[in-house]
């Protein structure tokens, strides 16, 4: 029996349970199903008619970044962490994880589709990364972290695992952890002046699905300091801290692209503050020391985790209501 979760192998036995932690959070994630036809976009159409050029310009770059964000992430999971991560209980989350982002690309298909209903248009958002360099930029930093691991069929040494480890760690705390988190920001800030509800809804439980991935993937760095903690050294500290630091200047580039000179309520300077505050809760959340003492500009922020947990909720009622058909007497037995 292995005795890392990162020996080399394919291990099927799910009985006994080395890491009931895992199957859980397989459970947990399977009791947050939610569809893309939940998702009311309609609204939204009378909202976007109502910004302004600058604001529209916001709109416009952040759909195209949603339109591949999430495909890269899966890219990724089925290349390196399904392959690496030698748990048939972490398979299960990682398999419920793949399907998440391809829901997460279905609201994006169906967000694009109505926001932008010319042809061309829409096709050019599609194809962001080719044209946009602030998208672009992302993309490669997301593409080179991908290949980083060079086809490796095996975590053989210590230096493999290494390598593993910080691909699955940009993942989860720069990519899913900072990029998905910035772009987020965006939506509720807009859903803070009551605009874009539509976005807002879907946004909340591809939200809570984010945290959901990142923390599996921290919890699978927690394992592995656990099991082999000499991985875990200066250099690994100083790789992780530099990757964070270049995650946030491509995404802070991003910012720049998307606010111009500055809105009312959002800037390039506000998302940079909010950014290094973010990257000193990944690197903190990593036992790491924190890179830059931040604090988080944007109040509606705050509120966020309460405000989606209650729609959460919400969302859970109505659910229940769609599920039943037919008339129901008050005497039926339940």
């Amino acid at each position: 029996m292995p005795v890392s979760l990162l020996d080399p192998g394919m291990d099927l036995t799910l009985r006994p349970m080395r890491y009931p932690d895992f199957y859980e959070r397989y459970r947990a994630a399977i009791r947050n199903t939610w569809t893309v036809e939940e998702v009311d976009l309609a609204s939204d159409l009378a909202d976007l008619a109502k910004l302004s050029p600058e604001e529209q310009h916001l709109v416009n770059r952040l759909v195209a970044f949603f339109a591949t964000g999430d495909s890269i992430v899966s890219n990724n999971l089925v290349l390196n962490l399904y392959k690496h991560i030698n748990a048939p209980e972490a398979r299960l989350y990682l398999s419920r994880q793949l399907f998440e982002e391809a829901v997460h690309v279905q609201f994006y298909l169906t967000l694009l589709d109505t926001y932008i209903p010319d042809n061309d248009e829409r096709a050019r958002a599609f194809a962001a990364i080719e044209h946009i360099p602030s998208i672009r930029a992302k993309a490669e930093f997301c593409f080179r972290w991908i290949d980083s691991l060079g086809g490796l069929d095996s975590l053989q040494t210590a230096t493999d695992r290494r390598t593993f480890l910080l691909n699955l760690i940009c993942f989860a705390a720069c990519i899913e952890g900072l990029f998905f988190y910035g772009a987020f920001a965006y939506v509720y800030w807009l859903r803070s002046r009551g605009l874009l509800n539509g976005l807002a809804s879907g946004t909340n439980w591809v939200f809570r699905d984010e945290s959901m991935h990142m923390e599996f993937a921290f919890a699978v760095v927690d394992t592995v300091r656990a099991e082999e903690p000499e991985l875990f050294d200066t250099e690994m500290t100083d790789q992780v801290t530099r990757m964070m630091e270049e995650a946030v200047e491509a995404e802070l580039a991003f910012a720049h692209d998307l606010c111009g000179d500055g809105l009312a309520g959002m800037s390039a300077d506000d998302m940079r503050i909010y950014l290094e505050y973010v990257a000193d809760q990944r690197l903190a959340r990593l036992g790491l020391p924190v890179r830059y003492g931040s604090s988080n500009p944007f109040a509606f922020m705050e509120l966020q985790d309460v405000q989606e947990l209650s729609n959460f909720f919400e969302r859970r009622v109505s659910a229940y209501q769609r599920g039943v058909e037919g008339t129901v007497a008050l005497d039926e037995a339940f």
